[in-house]
């Protein structure tokens, strides 16, 4: 890939790059992928994205792996054990909402078969692509909110709109690569379907 092309906040650094060519715009439907990438947005909240590319595999470790069933059956011994586990942040609140947040998360497995069946129907199925975002990305939209409000009466924690919509982005619901980058074109290729939206 062109690296001079690519999106402008992933030349910074080698792992900000791998992470964009492979990963971020891809559309996922694994739920444990999806509750993967819903625990680190979680768990970057007020630090940088990098950091939690740097240390995804002690979250890894210290949260089961990112199995919500696992993570559902954690009790105050495994959360100590995690806090007190070398190099991995040490927000509390932060890995009890993860924990909580998989108690909900399967929750809402239970009543629609799957989280991907849930999300996905926000969209119907489809990535969208904001033409206006080629002029300027927001920090969040009417679909974040809406995804947001709908996880905070389940009881998802620490996930507001803005949070949301970096989720989005990452599992490719919404399709922000820069209309340069040759990841736009690749990723809209992996969707099932993709809708413009003006």
């Amino acid at each position: 890939m062109e690296k001079d092309r690519r999106c402008a906040w992933c030349r910074k650094d080698a792992l900000l790059g791998e992470y964009h060519d492979r990963e971020w715009g891809v559309p996922v439907h694994d739920d444990r992928l999806l509750f993967e990438h819903l625990s680190l947005e979680v768990l970057q909240c007020g630090l940088n994205w990098l950091l939690m590319l740097k240390k995804r595999e002690i979250f890894r470790i210290c949260l089961a792996g990112f199995r919500p069933e696992a993570l559902a059956d954690f009790a105050e011994a495994d959360i100590e054990a995690a806090l007190s586990t070398p190099g991995m942040i040490r927000s509390r609140r932060k890995i009890e909402a993860v924990v909580h947040n998989a108690r909900a998360f399967l929750a809402i497995q239970r009543e629609h078969g799957s989280f991907a069946a849930w999300l996905w129907n926000f969209t119907e199925g489809g990535m969208l692509i904001y033409t206006e975002h080629e002029h300027g990305i927001p920090p969040r939209n009417e679909l974040s909110d809406r995804v947001s409000a709908s996880l905070r009466e389940r009881g998802f924690r620490f996930l507001g709109s803005v949070t949301v919509y970096s989720f989005l982005q990452a599992c490719g619901l919404v399709n922000d690569h820069e209309r340069s980058c040759p990841r736009f074109k690749e990723v809209m290729g992996l969707a099932s379907r993709h809708v413009f939206i003006g």
